[in-house]
Order: structure tokens, then sequence, then C-alpha cells
């Protein structure tokens, strides 16, 4: 007979991480993946409808009020005081029911004078009143490079 050696049934001293490692990596992957669920419905908002997907915007119609870092307003390319903003998005908005107002700021920009440009378009009679953000990729005109 032979003698039962004593190593085969030695005692580990190691934990195997490997099902550790592959647990972890599952419940990683399933709050990545339930994150951005949970926090849509912690934000309520009423999205607007409409009946067409992937709409394009009519460049032609459309009334762009840049607000750069500086604080300076453009309005289609025309610079202008705060002031006036007004004066010029009334000139040329020809129809506020339908046409297009969009507010691009530099992403440094203080959120009051966003504001006030926002109000001087609402105030102008535009109803569809936008924000875009613009980066320092952009030129003073609004047109991208």
């Amino acid at each position: 007979m032979k003698a039962v050696s004593s190593e085969k049934y030695e005692v580990m001293a190691e934990i195997n991480m490997i099902p550790f490692i592959d647990v972890a990596l599952v419940l990683l992957i399933i709050f990545m993946v339930m994150t951005p669920y949970l926090v849509k419905e912690q934000i309520k908002i009423n999205p607007p409808k409409t009946k067409t997907h992937g709409a394009d915007v009519n460049k032609h119609d459309l009334v762009q009020i840049d607000v750069t870092r500086e604080g300076s307003y453009y309005v289609n390319g025309e610079a202008t005081s705060a002031e006036g903003v007004y004066n010029i998005v009334q000139r040329r908005l020809k129809d506020p029911e339908n046409q297009q107002v969009v507010v691009a700021a530099d992403k440094d920009v203080i959120f009051d004078r966003v504001v006030q440009a926002m109000d001087a378009a609402k105030r102008a009679g535009a109803t569809k009143i936008g924000v875009e953000v613009k980066h320092d990729d952009v030129t003073r005109r609004g047109a991208r490079k």
C-alpha cells in the first residue's frame, strides 16, 4: 500500500480572483447600461412631438444669435450690442410663428448674457427659440470651419 502524501490535501492560502472579477465586470456592465435610463426617469420633461423625424433646419430662414466669451453679440454675423439684439432680430423675423431663432454661445460665456439674448428674441416675437453650445472652433459669423 502506498502512503497518501500530505501535499495532495494542502490548504490553499490564495483566493481565486477570476470568479470575483467576472461578477464585478457583469455588475459594472449592468450599472453602465441602466444608469442612462434611471437618469432620464428623474428628469421630468415634456419633449416636443414632430410629425417627421430628422427634419432639416432651413438655414436661410434661421436667425442665429452668437454670444462670444468676451460678451459680444452677433445676429447672423452682424455685430451689435446687448440692446441692439432686439432691433436686429425684430427686423430679420419675417415669420415669427414659424421662423427659428438659435442662440449659440461659447462654453465659458456668462449665463446671464445667454438669457438676455433669448429674452430679446422673445420680445421681438420669436416663438421657436433654441440653444446651441458653441466651441472655440466656430468663427464669429456662426459658420463652422
